[in-house]
């Protein structure tokens, strides 16, 4: 009980969720691409850049920044579709993982994610990458030194409470309770910060709940971004975290998982409806529930789940994606091929009356239930309105008759606006319209008389 209080205490002295040493960190949702989707453990400096590149061309403008490498960057001879257990790994004489140097050039010579983190940033955007919960396997079985401590890899380990997942043994736990541990989630923390990394992935982290681990990882990265003046983001997987954990996940990262890996499957997507309503209530500035990532485009390359692929959601499937994780406030992390993109999905991620949704309404929640109608609002700021989102889980076209009542909408008659088409509806006294099987409407409803305020 001693040891929780205090390092409790030196959580609330370096930070507390979104505010690290008085800078607040993830004020709006992150937005961004990750490599997991289309590459798998196998993605390269060359594909990495190259997203970067059409990032930076057709989203920056509205707000996409991130450029997230997934799982096993450290892997020597990765495998496509799925993981090669107790693979090869490139590591330095501190049991630290390095990208490995035959899939990122730039790395070569222990110069780590440096020289990409440059190149990333020099585009104007931001760089993270994913981490495996606690130390590697072989740093142990070796006893390398942990770096700037007295302690080694063998004094920290916890070699009961592993990853559970098949296949996935690079790393034991770090036992918290050990002298060193601390030091341990210390020394990665630097060397990320060290490369100018801005985002960190940490996996096997709130499913089961590790809140020690946790609690370690946000003190080192919140120290090691003081230091180098580059806040580092932190966001926890895999999906599941406990709502009973909402306050000691909002203290202490600034997005995480809520469901399990995400895929292009209608019933996946389905499900979410359910997710999104129980966490809605504790999303806000520096702490966001993530529904995961948005698997559109052309996905499945080389990844774990699926063959080469342009996503399996239908148009309808993929708006209705982007309306729910936009008037939710998830993070959007983009998992296609970028360079890939036709025109319509383009569109589709880069629509600033949507994305507007997401980055700055407020107060997000269901207010509506029928058979197979769901309906959402939200607040735009400075009271000019509220944001409507209506949507069909049937699998047939609904026509939907509701009254702004019906959506948490007070006035008697408003002025509509249809974001996904750019366009206004007029004024009207409900909202009547057609939705597609499994499709959604998203409006901007404001009162006549405030239209344009």
């Amino acid at each position: 009980m001693r040891m929780k209080w205090m390092l409790g205490a030196v959580v609330a002295a370096v930070g507390m969720g979104g505010v690290v040493w008085g800078q607040m960190l993830a004020a709006t949702p992150p937005m961004g691409w990750n490599s997991w989707d289309a590459y798998g453990t196998t993605v390269q400096e060359s594909e990495v850049r190259a997203n970067a590149d059409y990032m930076a061309k057709n989203l920056k403008a509205v707000g996409w920044q991130y450029v997230v490498v997934d799982i096993e960057w450290y892997a020597t001879a990765p495998k496509t579709h799925g993981y090669i257990p107790g693979g090869k790994v490139a590591m330095d004489e501190y049991g630290r993982f390095v990208p490995a140097p035959g899939r990122f050039p730039t790395a070569a010579d222990g110069k780590g994610f440096k020289a990409l983190a440059d190149y990333i940033h020099s585009k104007g955007l931001k760089m993270g990458v994913h981490i495996m919960r606690g130390i590697p396997r072989e740093a142990v079985e070796r006893n390398l030194p942990i770096e700037g401590s007295q302690y080694h890899a063998a004094d920290v380990a916890d070699k009961v409470n592993v990853c559970p997942w098949r296949g996935m043994e690079d790393t034991y736990g770090v036992d918290m309770k050990k002298p060193g541990a601390q030091d341990y989630y210390d020394s990665i923390a630097r060397l990320y910060a060290s490369w100018g990394l801005d985002y960190i992935k940490a996996d096997d982290m709130s499913a089961p709940y590790r809140g020690p681990e946790i609690h370690a990882l946000s003190v080192a990265l919140a120290k090691a971004g003081k230091k180098t003046g580059r806040p580092l983001v932190l966001s926890l997987s895999p999906g599941g975290a406990p709502l009973a954990q909402h306050e000691d996940l909002a203290a202490n990262a600034q997005m995480w998982r809520i469901s399990g890996d995400f895929w292009d499957d209608w019933a996946k997507l389905r499900k979410q409806f359910d997710l999104t309503h129980a966490w809605g209530k504790y999303s806000g500035p520096g702490h966001w529930p993530d529904a995961d990532m948005l698997p559109m485009g052309m996905i499945g390359l080389r990844a774990e789940v699926g063959d080469p692929r342009k996503t399996n959601f239908t148009p309808d499937e993929q708006r209705t994606m982007m309306t729910l994780w936009s008037i939710f406030r998830s993070p959007l992390m983009f998992g296609g091929d970028l360079p890939s993109n036709d025109a319509a999905t383009l569109a589709l991620i880069s629509n600033p009356e949507v994305l507007a949704v997401d980055q700055h309404s407020v107060g997000g929640h269901e207010v509506y239930r029928k058979e197979n109608t769901i309906a959402w609002v939200a607040d735009k700021p400075g009271g000019a309105g509220k944001y409507v989102a209506v949507f069909n889980i049937g699998a047939a076209s609904e026509k939907v008759d509701l009254a702004f009542a019906d959506v948490g909408v007070t006035v008697a008659k408003a002025s509509v606006r249809d974001l996904w088409r750019r366009s206004d509806v007029g004024a009207a006294q409900k909202l009547i319209t057609e939705i597609p099987s499994h499709g959604s409407v998203l409006y901007l409803v404001t009162p006549v008389g405030d239209a344009g305020k």
